[in-house]
């Protein structure tokens, strides 16, 4: 809300433009507020993105890139035209102050103090990229004619090993060149995919619900079905079945004797002694 304090429209009966010529003169303020506590100093206080990965020096806590910090604004000074500007600002975390400086001749932001930066950086030559002539190199192919001579040849050779992929490139590119169909391609095989995935969750809901279970099904691969093809599985025997079973074999005879058959056509069964003799049931 403090910034829209010059903005407003209304102006005080005292006001004289020629004398005031703004609110903010007339108020005592600067247009910046707080951020403008220092300019006279020459430091301007801005917000602050970190460019990197870094460490900090007094707590050694990792600062990730993109954090954004209060930063005090300085000019150091010029690399040719182009300023070189330095920030300071302190750590969230301890009362280390960090300051960094902008280096125009390489490109990148340089830690003066209070870190050091987390290495992620690499050659572009390693990777196959294509890297820009050094202010130096161009400088000296414009005075030397035999220096220029020797840098064409190696762009034509660098040209040369870079060809077949380049026209392999543009195959690939030249058999997708059509959108549309690219696209129908891609939209075909999506609807395939996703019959078949509805197809799997019905039937695995089927056999949940007829299992009367409430666990996630995993895919079924090859070795779950030759496992499963070595597993017999058997019908339990029922209570009723194993009390007929032990019932006959308690109640059976333990000895038929070759006594002939009664009147009534039944053999007789010798029984365990009792007593020392033998009993015979007819």
């Amino acid at each position: 809300m403090g910034e829209r304090k010059g903005q407003n429209h209304y102006y005080p009966p005292d006001f004289d433009y020629k004398k005031h010529r703004s609110l903010n003169h007339y108020h005592g303020t600067h247009a910046l507020r707080e951020r403008a506590s220092k300019l006279h100093l020459g430091i301007l206080i801005i917000r602050f993105e970190m460019p990197f990965n870094m460490w900090c020096d007094g707590c050694n806590n990792h600062i990730g890139m993109g954090v954004r910090y209060n930063a005090e604004k300085t000019k150091l000074g010029k690399y040719y035209t182009t300023q070189i500007m330095q920030f300071r600002m302190k750590c969230a975390l301890c009362p280390n102050y960090i300051v960094i400086k902008t280096d125009p001749q390489k490109h990148e932001y340089v830690i003066v103090s209070g870190g050091r930066r987390q290495e992620n950086r690499w050659d572009p030559t390693d990777n196959g990229q294509v890297v820009a002539d050094d202010k130096a190199d161009i400088k000296r192919m414009a005075l030397d004619p035999m220096f220029k001579l020797e840098h064409g040849v190696d762009d034509k050779s660098k040209a040369d090993t870079a060809l077949p992929n380049l026209a392999r490139l543009e195959d690939i590119q030249d058999a997708f060149r059509d959108d549309y169909a690219a696209n129908s391609r891609l939209r075909r095989k999506f609807r395939t995919e996703k019959k078949v995935i509805n197809e799997e969750k019905e039937r695995d809901k089927a056999l949940l619900q007829k299992a009367s279970l409430a666990i996630e099904l995993v895919p079924e691969n090859d070795e779950d079905v030759k496992i499963a093809s070595l597993l017999k599985y058997t019908a339990a025997e029922s209570n009723t079945l194993r009390f007929r079973a032990t019932a006959s074999d308690t109640n059976a005879p333990w000895h038929h004797s070759d006594a002939p058959a009664d009147d009534r056509g039944q053999r007789a069964a010798v029984l365990p002694r009792r007593g020392g003799h033998p009993v015979t049931h007819h």
